[in-house]
């Protein structure tokens, strides 16, 4: 039995809708047909692929949070997870268009180490955020000082460190800056202590002034007494004044900080006038010729 005869120029091809599809596209249509199904396929492994990253970033997340009860290297761990995912699902998506995914595979590796060649500072920070993660100098919540800023740590990623500072600034720090220098953690012993400087004027008692001092920080409020009660050390002879320091513990947290450091000016203050101490000021004599 012969083969059916293809359409002929006076014969125009019908489509499965009965409707006439010219001579010129006929020939194309198996592959436009096959080509829209594979795009269909591939934007719906897309969706799919990108709602599952989703769902693994959170999963993974949470999984590692019951593990290390570190939420920071969860949220970070996540992140790995989801963006594995997500190539896994544009490899699959574009094998469904007919791409070979060998050969793709092939050139995003030789494509990831050109790009990694050219971006190796932000794989220096990709690093060192990887190293504040396991080592944990901080995490979450504490209060730092890194690279010339204090805050308080609100995002550890993958290439930079989010805090806030108290005048309720966010600072974005490369990670790579933060493991180049030193790291002060302020909140990682649960007490910080901070300083009151006070002058008093000279032919003040030193003994008085150091009991008034004492005895002022010691009700102000916030402060604490662990590691240590309140101190008071002479530390200067200027010109025109006898110099003190205070030296109080409060809790670590932010506001409990300069919270204490206002009540104990304050406080000193107040008991320097009832005691009759002299707080100097600057004074300006001018001798007419």
């Amino acid at each position: 039995m012969s083969a059916p005869l293809a359409p002929t120029p006076t014969e125009p091809a019908p489509n499965i809708d009965g409707e006439i599809i010219p001579d010129a596209i006929a020939p194309y249509m198996p592959w436009v047909i096959e080509m829209a199904q594979g795009l269909l396929l591939c934007l719906f492994i897309l969706l799919v692929g990108w709602l599952a990253s989703k769902w693994v970033a959170k999963a993974a997340t949470a999984a590692v949070a019951r593990i290390r009860d570190d939420l920071a290297l969860a949220r970070f761990l996540g992140g790995i997870a989801q963006y594995m995912a997500l190539i896994a699902t544009v490899v699959a998506a574009l094998g469904a268009v007919g791409v070979q995914t060998t050969s793709l595979v092939a050139i995003l590796g030789t494509a990831g180490l050109a790009v990694g060649m050219a971006l190796q500072g932000n794989l220096a920070h990709f690093a060192s955020g990887v190293m504040l993660l396991f080592f944990r100098p901080f995490t979450l919540g504490d209060i730092i000082t890194a690279a010339g800023q204090t805050g308080q740590v609100k995002d550890i990623g993958l290439f930079a460190t989010t805090m806030h500072t108290p005048e309720n600034l966010t600072i974005i720090i490369p990670n790579g800056a933060i493991t180049g220098g030193s790291i002060v953690n302020l909140t990682a012993l649960g007490t910080r202590r901070g300083t009151v400087d006070v002058s008093v004027a000279y032919g003040a008692d030193t003994e008085k002034v150091i009991a008034a001092l004492q005895k002022a920080a010691a009700a102000a409020a916030l402060v604490v007494n662990d590691p240590s009660p309140p101190a008071v050390a002479l530390v200067g002879l200027t010109a025109d004044s006898l110099d003190f320091q205070v030296h109080c513990f409060s809790q670590a947290d932010m506001n409990s900080h300069l919270g204490m450091l206002h009540n104990v000016r304050n406080a000193v203050y107040n008991e320097l006038n009832a005691q009759g101490i002299e707080i100097p000021f600057n004074e300006i004599v001018v001798h007419q010729a």
